[in-house]
């Protein structure tokens, strides 16, 4: 399944509902993250990144909702970044897919919840995974020139970057793949919005501190009976 194509996820995912009826879970893992200067970046590199990873996700979401709703039940997971809650430097173009991710997935957390099905988030850390081997350099090489010395400060922090997730106390990829196996098995209704993974920069104190401040929003909006109290 090419998720960055419309027509091969409505063939893949409906043959699968064709076949077995529904879907029971579905994570999105899908992504690519280009590193450097985030202005020399251009449009058409914002949206490829945008489009494998955030319009991927609405894609494969929405092939597989209407099924879970109707079945009353269902999981979808997905995968989110620590830069899909902060924004380091270099990271911009990525961090703007991860940062849509989060907001689209909490917005649809609320409003399928009373159909039975849940939304939740993973959030890793840096892992040796290859993401790093799966961008490009930055397309608008004048603006990357005008930057002097800075401009080459993102491709040294890649290599330490990738050096340090080679090593033999580098976080093991296998605690993501754990976290999606936990939420799998946790009760409907009961899962976490959001499960940090690996290094946290202190991600998971701004998971802490700020889900009751989005949660009380409901409140505010008087959504809580309509929603189903659907929180955390």
């Amino acid at each position: 399944m090419d998720v960055t194509d419309d027509a091969s996820v409505q063939q893949a995912i409906g043959g699968i509902i064709a076949t077995e009826g529904k879907v029971d879970i579905l994570i999105n893992n899908a992504g690519i993250m280009f590193l450097g200067i985030t202005e020399a970046f251009s449009i058409d590199q914002a949206h490829e990144q945008m489009n494998a990873n955030y319009y991927s996700a609405i894609r494969t979401m929405q092939a597989v909702l209407p099924a879970m709703r109707k079945a009353g039940t269902g999981l979808i997971i997905n995968t989110s970044s620590l830069v899909g809650r902060i924004s380091p430097p270099f990271f911009g173009t990525y961090t703007a897919t991860k940062h849509a991710l989060e907001g689209y997935s909490q917005a649809l957390r609320y409003e399928v919840a009373p159909f039975g099905v849940d939304i939740a988030i993973v959030e890793p850390g840096p892992f040796g995974t290859g993401l790093l081997a799966s961008g490009r350099p930055p397309a608008l090489g004048d603006v990357l020139a005008s930057y002097g010395a800075l401009a080459g400060v993102p491709t040294a922090m890649g290599a330490q970057f990738a050096q340090m997730l080679s090593s033999d106390g580098a976080p093991d990829p296998q605690l993501v793949v754990n976290a999606y196996l936990t939420l799998a098995e946790m009760p409907a209704g009961k899962r976490p919005m959001r499960m940090q993974v690996g290094i946290s920069w202190g991600v998971d104190e701004i998971n802490r501190l700020t889900q009751p401040i989005q949660d009380h929003m409901l409140k505010e909006m008087q959504l809580e009976g309509v929603l189903g109290g659907v929180s955390a």
